[in-house]
């Protein structure tokens, strides 16, 4: 067996349910979940019904670079949603099935074992996709880690020269999980930068860059890319997916843009791969990307609840409304309460039946602390009413049980 293998952790979940293996939930309280980032929102009708209306395409085997009217329609999204040059749909454009796992196939493309020391980068806490792909492709990970004190903005300085220098792919996600910060115009010239010294790649994992809160809609790195001067993307791949945008986690239908040379490596690892989109996935994809007005609706749902879950929780605890993406990220110790993050989890579980996740299952300890620790994310996908209700018996918990007082 692959003895890289051996060295991944857990997945969070795993860790979550293992937390709540012995604890019994309230009965008196029905079960909600706020603990994995997957949308419940209905998945628009007419995607369902270009879904259905292709199957015919089942029949036939499909391409690795995706249909000629996917590319076009996905080229002709960037260049509107961003502002930039409409990227080149043959070179520059590749579809992918979901995020997820382009993201962790990526790394298995780039990184070179021949080289010493292989690093990848990753924010701290992470996706842990980004820490597998890393692993499997037999790099080490490095964190840096992003705290409420710098607005969860990447602090470069916290690695040395000696690492960097072993660096050849940093994985950044913006609009972030689980704190939302978008990365700003001079965090993309840091990085850039950093990238031309160093000469490493990055995948910038953009899957929550539609679900935004003001008349600014988040920077993409693409966007970033153009406005410094950099619209060949050098050593800049873009992961984007219509799961969190179109509410169709299970289409598994994404794309990655970029450097044309990444693009054209990355099909060849995927065209062995055996990474195809299927066509009737693909024609659902197209209908998905060409509308907005679903993206609109979605937007002011997530808007709505967090309105009112801002609105239930601010009494008791310091919550603010977050740049960008659907988590609020709780700081338990900003609210002074007399508990970690993962007890604060099995009491919630345990009294009021919902489950959260706890910031120190989405971390690594790195440069002294695990920066996840003692926070807590609540993924606000469900129904208005069954978010506003579990934020409800969140206000319960932190009064009932940690006595803490009101603030106002």
């Amino acid at each position: 067996m692959n003895p890289d293998l051996n060295k991944l952790q857990p997945y969070p979940f795993q860790k979550l349910a293992e937390l709540y293996r012995d604890i019994k939930p309230n009965p008196a309280y029905r079960a909600i979940s706020l603990s994995i980032g997957e949308p419940k929102h209905a998945t628009p009708q007419f995607i369902r019904d270009a879904l259905t209306a292709n199957l015919d395409g089942l029949a036939n085997y499909p391409t690795t670079a995706g249909s000629d009217a996917l590319r076009e329609t996905i080229a002709d999204w960037l260049a509107v949603r961003y502002g930039i040059p409409r990227p080149d749909a043959k070179t520059q454009i590749l579809p992918v099935n979901g995020s997820r796992e382009a993201l962790f196939a990526f790394a298995q493309t780039v990184i070179d074992r021949n080289r010493k020391t292989p690093a990848v980068v990753c924010p701290n806490p992470f996706y842990q996709i980004y820490e597998g792909a890393a692993l499997l492709a037999g790099a080490v990970p490095y964190f840096l880690n992003t705290l409420p004190e710098n607005n969860y903005a990447l602090n470069f300085a916290q690695l040395p020269s000696p690492v960097w220098e072993g660096v050849q792919l940093m994985y950044v996600c913006s609009p972030g999980n689980p704190n939302g910060h978008v990365m700003s115009l001079q965090e993309w010239q840091d990085l850039f930068e950093l990238s031309d010294r160093y000469d490493f790649v990055i995948a910038s994992d953009e899957c929550y860059s539609e679900i935004y809160f003001s008349d600014e809609k988040p920077l993409g790195a693409l966007q970033a890319a153009c406005l410094l001067g950099r619209s060949d993307y050098r050593k800049l791949l873009v992961f984007s997916s219509l799961s969190k945008r179109s509410n169709s986690p299970g289409l598994r239908s994404g794309f990655v843009a970029g450097e044309a040379r990444l693009i054209a490596k990355f099909m060849l690892y995927r065209t062995y791969h055996g990474s195809a989109m299927n066509p009737a996935i693909q024609a659902a994809s197209i209908a998905a990307w060409r509308d907005e007005t679903h993206v609109a609706l979605n937007r002011s749902l997530y808007t709505e609840k967090f309105t009112k879950v801002l609105e239930t929780l601010k009494p008791v605890l310091p919550v603010v409304l977050p740049e960008a993406g659907f988590y609020l990220w709780l700081n338990l110790s900003a609210a002074k309460l007399p508990v970690s993050d993962a007890t604060f989890a099995q009491d919630l579980y345990r009294d009021y039946n919902v489950t959260v996740l706890p910031g120190s299952y989405l971390a690594r300890s790195a440069h002294g602390i695990n920066p996840g620790e003692n926070f807590v994310r609540l993924a606000l996908v469900a129904s208005t009413i069954d978010t506003v209700e579990a934020t409800q018996r969140i206000k319960s918990l932190v009064v009932d049980r940690y006595e803490r007082p009101s603030n106002n």
